[in-house]
């Protein structure tokens, strides 16, 4: 069964500026210390830039932001800061996809990494509401890998991987590659698990096969008003002021219409796989989740690169059914889309740590010194010349 969104032959009129819309900062049916729901400063602000002119260009009215604390009013198009639970949702009046730029997931594992992975057995410890057929149904359009809950079930998946080569340790929640740890054998599983815990396991954790020389690509699709626009492209990094490589940005060739209409166009073979994974995960969790499930903003970072055998692989990491790091890419294709009537464009985003030129045609995101980031530029361009993917 095919979840994408139909796409559209042509651009239809946008909405006529009648309905509010506001950036909600969620209470989060995933909150934690390393979830969206938790994120401040530059963050927070460019995601409030972004919903600002997501309203613009689907013709709502930017009512401002709005919380937990200061509710919207009703019939309020939000953007929430991160994914959404059944309860805060129905408490805000969302019943679909029309209602948000951003998703609703009915139990909070599914919200995180997860739910790319089945456990080790029947015996697992899982939570409430996890279907058992997951890995099956997902096979290789996610790499080799599991969710576990407790140390046992952690060895054991440590066990059956390693024999390919070193495994990563990922925690639930984690978001820009905290929380990750690489371990090369049994000793340095066990270590790392007693580091962390028993508390903390319960929480959840992914063991996957760890890739090197790793291109991570984004792969997703977003419906706002009559609107469908699908993309893939490639993510970059850069070093912050500490010196770790971080997210600096992603380089996207976006489509009007489905993900049938973005394999339409000239893609490389490795692109093209990667589309077809990421649909597959797609409709794999629509199957398996059903109208407990729905999503407006569906984005999924796909890794390629070889293991330690050096056999090159590909598979979908983690989903975001949230606004997120690209979203400015997404919004402002979609800007293109109502200005000019092109099939295809290609935008980017740029996150800069320190002094940067922002062209200027660019939409600046964020300019300022963050208390933890330090100095950061981001914007988001359209490029009207290229569509490689």
């Amino acid at each position: 069964m095919q979840h994408a969104i139909a796409a559209l032959e042509r651009p239809l009129p946008f909405l006529q500026p009648q309905r509010a819309a506001s950036f909600y900062r969620c209470r989060g049916i995933s909150a934690g210390p390393g979830s969206a729901s938790a994120l401040a400063g530059h963050d927070l602000h460019t995601r409030a830039r972004v919903a600002r002119r997501l309203a613009e260009v689907a013709g709502y009215r930017y009512g401002g932001e709005s919380s937990v604390g200061e509710p919207p009013a009703p019939g309020t198009y939000l953007v929430p800061s991160d994914t959404l639970g059944p309860a805060e949702a129905a408490s805000l009046g969302i019943t679909d996809a029309a209602d948000l730029f951003g998703g609703v997931v009915p139990h909070p594992f599914v919200a995180t990494k997860l739910v790319t992975h089945g456990a080790v057995g029947w015996l697992a410890d899982t939570p409430e509401g996890w279907p058992w057929e997951l890995g099956r149904l997902l096979g290789d359009c996610v790499l080799p890998g599991y969710s576990v809950f407790n140390r046992a079930d952690a060895l054991e998946a440590g066990r059956r991987l390693l024999v390919g080569g070193p495994v990563r340790l990922k925690e639930a929640s984690g978001i820009g590659g905290a929380g990750q740890w690489v371990v090369a054998n049994r000793d340095e599983l066990d270590q790392e698990l007693e580091r962390i815990g028993a508390e903390r396991l319960a929480q959840g954790f992914v063991v996957e096969r760890n890739l090197a020389g790793v291109t991570t690509l984004s792969i997703g699709q977003v419906q706002v008003g009559p609107w469908t626009a699908s993309y893939a492209g490639r993510q970059r990094t850069t070093r912050n002021h500490r010196g770790r490589e971080v997210y600096g940005g992603s380089s996207l060739t976006v489509v009007q219409g489905g993900f049938d209409a973005l394999l339409r166009i000239p893609l490389a073979p490795t692109v093209r796989l990667a589309i077809e994974q990421a649909r597959r995960y797609h409709d794999t969790m629509h199957d398996v989740f059903g109208a407990g499930l729905f999503a407006s903003r569906c984005n999924y970072d796909v890794a390629q690169g070889h293991d330690a055998h050096g056999r090159w692989c590909s598979g979908v990491l983690e989903q975001s059914w949230r606004i997120g790091g690209c979203s400015g890419a997404e919004v402002a294709a979609l800007g293109a889309f109502k200005e000019r009537d092109v099939p295809v464009v290609r935008a980017s985003t740029h996150e800069i740590y320190g002094d940067a030129i922002v062209p200027h045609d660019a939409w600046r995101l964020y300019d300022g010194h963050d208390a933890h980031a330090g100095r950061l530029v981001k914007y988001a361009q359209v490029h009207w010349h290229a569509h490689n993917a």
